[in-house]
């Protein structure tokens, strides 16, 4: 090999690396933090750009997506005293590569950090019934505690979640014979309350029974007064008719004959039948076979009343 084509292939190299060190592409969703003689210089966003050989250096890589960050299970205590053990969920995102590179060493670290401490102090200001149902305002929380802390390093954290609390075994024992408790507390509240209402319902309905019965008893004695009423109406008015008739007849030709003899045949009859009569005991006047002066007395009061 000729010195010619030594020096030609040396210098072919010198190219490559020169080419390689000038010529960046950098991916969507990232950017690149450049720094020239040490100090920083620019952020290079998506695309391709030449940088100068030996004087510009790629020092930082960051990812602009949002990233979603593991918090390790720590142990917590609440403020009466239960220790619980908890874990989450981070979401953020870098909106600074400038601040993300030069603000904190390593901001991944710093916010997990901060966020169990932040997480531990807002547990302790609760009590453990109160753990489970305040996870949104305990995450809203370390959202608001880190978006401050993180402001300076160009970090925006999104969300922060919790996923997992879990207190005592013995703790956990008593909660569940407490939701037992309940449960049968529950039980029998409904079921007492389903017999109250079987009660006032059957109350209600002999109730409106007694009223429907009273009602009828009411109508139907209206009714047999109503009907005992017709019913003497029509029998004063027979009697009424039956008494204008007789009027008429007797005074008719021969009527006063025929009034005599029938109260004589009925004088007869009734004295007979109280004769005939073995447990009745008659007190009689002296006349009392004087059946023609009764007759002529009868005759005389209806004269008189005519």
């Amino acid at each position: 090999m000729t010195p010619t084509l030594i020096v030609v292939g040396v210098l072919a190299v010198v190219v490559l690396v020169i080419i390689a060190k000038t010529a960046v592409v950098v991916p969507q969703q990232y950017a690149y933090v450049v720094e020239r003689l040490g100090k920083f210089h620019a952020v290079l966003e998506a695309g391709f750009h030449i940088l100068l050989p030996f004087i510009d250096v790629i020092r930082y890589r960051h990812e602009l997506k949002e990233r979603a960050i593991d918090i390790p299970e720590q142990t917590c205590i609440t403020r009466d005293n239960v220790s619980v053990g908890i874990d989450g969920v981070l979401y953020l995102k870098v909106l600074n590569p400038q601040r993300a590179s030069y603000g904190v060493n390593d901001y991944v670290y710093a916010l997990m950090q901060l966020a169990q401490t932040t997480l531990r102090s807002e547990i302790g200001k609760i009590d453990l019934d109160r753990t489970f149902e305040e996870r949104t305002n305990i995450n809203a929380a370390v959202v608001s505690e880190l978006d401050k802390a993180s402001e300076p390093w160009g970090v925006k954290v999104l969300r922060y979640e919790i996923k997992n609390i879990t207190p005592p075994r013995d703790i956990l024992n008593a909660m569940e014979k407490q939701m037992r408790a309940e449960r049968e507390k529950r039980a029998m509240i409904l079921t007492s309350e389903g017999e109250r209402d079987a009660a006032i319902n059957n109350a209600e309905g002999q109730k409106q029974q007694v009223i429907k019965a009273s009602e009828a008893t009411k109508q139907q004695r209206i009714n047999e007064a109503e009907g005992q009423a017709a019913a003497i109406r029509a029998v004063a008015t027979a009697t009424a008719e039956g008494l204008r008739s007789v009027a008429s007849a007797v005074v008719d030709r021969g009527g006063m004959e025929a009034m005599q003899l029938r109260v004589a045949e009925n004088y007869l009859q009734k004295f007979g039948e109280l004769a005939n009569s073995s447990d009745t005991t008659l007190v009689v006047p002296a006349n009392v076979a004087d059946v023609a002066g009764m007759v002529s007395m009868v005759t005389n009061f209806i004269k008189t009343n005519k």
